[in-house]
């Protein structure tokens, strides 16, 4: 136990220094009419999990070259579009590269037909989106990665073992940190392209892990409410013909913040809760109900509880 101790104390000294050195570059984040907050806040903040995932690679850096390469490469890039914009060009190919590097370290390709390797490469692109679109309020980002990194953990320890849980538990220490100075009324930090992406790239490599080892897909609903939002607010932007890499205020979570005025560190409560609730029931259920099944349950409902998302749209315009 102690170790975490030690280990939060670095980070939050990491985080503070972080916050001298964004102020003095002057590496925020200004509100604009299609933001969730209304005050210039410090950006880049999750670059502590990059941190955490250095420390806990200098400790085990005997088998741990190609996920540290891949996780500081999509940070690299990701810190560079929190200073200055770039091109989706550029950020596709390092996300794609460093896709690789997991898959390879993981023996994806050898053991994969080439179909399953390309709907593999466009699921983890689509896991890093979605991240990054739904890290919009305080708090939605790190309370939803203690649920995720908590549900992989205790699959670890009373499921299946398939990674070191030294290497989840260092990823739930940062968003400890991280969640410290993101929870709040007013953010002294959000997390940034860099926070959203690297945990996205970190939960992939544990999912990919996981579900190499059970062969079961099942393990992916631990993220079926980012990616419910995610995917069925990408459907009604193309249905109103609208730019989907054009920054919006269209999620569920920005309606319930946004236009009904809920407050966001409430909002992202909720989140955190919804994917508690389905966490707790594939735990449950695996194993003892077919996984298509499964699939059913859980997404019938988070799919009828985004659409009322239409009906509060509605309800507002007729206010």
């Amino acid at each position: 136990m102690m170790e975490y101790y030690m280990l939060g104390v670095v980070l939050m000294i990491i985080m503070l220094l972080y916050f001298k050195v964004a102020s003095h570059f002057n590496i925020i984040d200004k509100p604009n009419e299609r933001s969730s907050h209304t005050e210039i806040t410090l950006r880049g903040g999750g670059v502590i999990f990059w941190f955490s995932a250095l420390l806990y690679f200098l400790q085990h850096i005997q088998n741990n070259y190609f996920f540290f390469t891949g996780i500081t490469l999509v940070s690299l890039v990701s810190f560079w579009d929190d200073i200055q914009s770039l091109s989706n060009k550029i950020r596709i190919s390092i996300h794609f590269l460093s896709i690789s590097l997991i898959f390879y370290d993981l023996d994806f390709f050898c053991s994969n037909p080439i179909w399953i390797i390309a709907l593999a490469y466009v699921l983890a692109i689509g896991i890093i989106n979605a991240y990054n679109f739904m890290d919009g309020i305080n708090g939605i980002t790190g309370l939803n990665t203690l649920v995720v990194f908590g549900s992989l953990l205790y699959v670890n320890t009373k499921v299946q073992l398939f990674t070191d849980g030294v290497f989840i538990e260092y990823g739930i220490v940062a968003a400890f940190v991280f969640l410290f100075f993101n929870y709040r009324n007013k953010a002294r930090c959000f997390a940034g392209d860099v926070g959203s992406i690297s945990i996205a790239f970190w939960v992939i490599y544990l999912l990919l892990k996981l579900v190499l080892l059970t062969n079961s897909l099942v393990w992916l609903l631990f993220l079926a409410v980012y990616g419910v939002d995610t995917i069925l607010t990408i459907v009604h932007r193309l249905y109103l013909r609208e730019n989907i890499f054009k920054a919006h205020r269209l999620h569920f979570y920005q309606i319930l913040s946004n236009e009904l005025k809920i407050q966001h560190k409430l909002v992202s409560f909720y989140y955190a809760l919804a994917q508690g609730i389905v966490s707790l029931l594939v735990l449950f259920f695996y194993q003892k109900i077919q996984d298509v099944i499964l699939f059913m349950i859980i997404l019938i409902p988070l799919l009828f509880i985004y659409s009322l998302k239409f009906y509060l749209l509605d309800k507002k315009k007729q206010v």
